[in-house]
């Protein structure tokens, strides 16, 4: 009885190791995946910024009034609006790399990215799809609520300059005043697609690992017994 208390004593306590351990490597792997996924969005944020300088070069070029040159007023938005949005979230994706606030905050900038460019473009519908490109970049986090903080934003954005300057957003002066739930709405049916992928994409991560954990311990089992059975041959040949 003893020996098979021992016995299974000894397959709980692997057991519990292999958990262990599949647990470590999962954090591991989470971890290097959300540091990466941050500094693809820090190298994203700066195209961006010297992007929305060239389209507020191009669609808003300089103004001539008798002999002076001035710059129109969206190059200096793109020029200091642009380094403000993208200073914070390029300093803490190398500061604080794979950290909540990190990420969460990457969402929010991306989003004020989203609506910084619809308004240099003057609200063209072509510039909106940058708004769901963003949305799918920030899905490789895997971690469905930076979704939820994007959508807050852009909603909120939406609505705002919806009331305010409608033209910055729509393009148009007299918009409807439910436009901005239609783009909320293809917001939602966006992230409705992507929050079922990015939990998909965490599982599969935890599977891998505790595959990967299994074949570690079965891999040192192995070893051992072999390291087991050659130290009985020697001692055999000794006494021989």
């Amino acid at each position: 009885m003893s020996m098979a208390r021992k016995a299974l004593e000894m397959t709980q306590a692997a057991a519990e190791a292999i958990v262990q351990r599949a647990e470590a490597r999962f954090s591991a792997n989470r971890k290097e995946s959300l540091a990466s996924t941050d500094r693809m969005f820090a190298g994203l944020m700066l195209a961006q910024w010297a992007f929305a300088i060239f389209i507020a070069l191009v669609f808003s070029p300089y103004g001539w009034q008798g002999k002076t040159k001035a710059v129109h007023m969206h190059v200096w938005v793109a020029l200091l609006l642009g380094a403000v949005i993208s200073s914070l979230p390029v300093a803490l994706a190398w500061l604080r790399p794979g950290e909540t606030l990190t990420r969460h905050t990457i969402a929010v900038g991306q989003m004020l990215w989203s609506a910084l460019l619809i308004h240099l473009s003057g609200g063209r519908i072509e510039t909106h799809f940058h708004v769901f490109g963003s949305l799918a970049f920030l899905s490789f986090y895997r971690d469905w609520p930076v979704l939820i903080t994007a959508t807050v934003v852009v909603a909120t954005d939406h609505l705002l300059r919806g009331i305010l300057w409608p033209e910055s957003v729509y393009g148009i002066t007299n918009p409807e005043w439910w436009r901005f739930l239609e783009h909320a709405f293809w917001v939602v049916f966006c992230i409705s697609v992507l929050i079922p992928s990015c939990m998909r994409g965490v599982k599969d991560m935890r599977v891998m690992a505790e595959r990967g954990a299994e074949l570690e311990a079965l891999s040192e089992n192995q070893w051992r017994n072999q390291s087991v059975l050659e130290r009985a041959a020697n001692d055999d040949h000794s006494d021989r």
